[in-house]
């Protein structure tokens, strides 16, 4: 029920859903990469307590997971023994408040090598950005850099992805209810 959050791992062949109301990471598997309409199968529900999980995301390799937590306004880092497999998480208490900035944080996105992180939230209708010291690393040394705006497009914004290589971004938002795309020249 409520599902908050959609992620996939590198090929496509797992499926990752928030659910908002069980406070949980759903994991399903596909029998053709990115293709919902191929053999669709659940694997496990794996309950991450707190309050109001919006968003899952992953480092490159899997073995990392990211839940933001609108909450408290906290990204959550998990260990995986087994990569994408959400059954194997561990919490070992690594977090980044990213209150600061946002009080009611809905999405996250990396940037493809881990060194950026960009938090959005409707509270403040924008994108913020982080540099990480080290890659995909939230305990790291976390840096600040600044918001962009998207309130004039959207003021309920509830997702942000980027494409590949981070020229193109892409809001999802509930006022609006749309796509916006926005080009970026670095």
């Amino acid at each position: 029920n409520e599902p908050t959050g959609l992620s996939f791992n590198n090929d496509g062949t797992k499926m990752y859903v928030n659910g908002w109301r069980g406070q949980d990471v759903n994991e399903y598997t596909l029998s053709v990469g990115w293709d919902l309409s191929s053999t669709v199968t659940f694997v496990d529900a794996t309950s991450m307590g707190g309050s109001d999980p919006r968003d899952v995301e992953w480092n490159s390799d899997g073995t990392k997971m990211y839940i933001m937590n609108r909450g408290n306004d906290t990204l959550y880092q998990y260990q995986l023994t087994t990569a994408f497999d959400v059954s194997t998480y561990s919490y070992d208490g690594d977090y980044l408040d990213v209150s600061s900035q946002e009080t009611a944080a809905n999405s996250i996105s990396f940037n493809a090598d881990g060194t950026r992180l960009f938090v959005m939230g409707e509270s403040g209708d924008d994108v913020n950005e982080y540099t990480l010291s080290t890659a995909f690393d939230v305990t790291s040394t976390v840096t600040f850099k600044g918001s962009f705006s998207v309130s004039s497009q959207e003021n309920d914004p509830q997702g942000l992805e980027f494409n590949h290589d981070g020229t193109k971004m892409f809001v999802v938002g509930e006022t609006g209810d749309d796509v916006n795309e926005y080009s970026l020249t670095s």
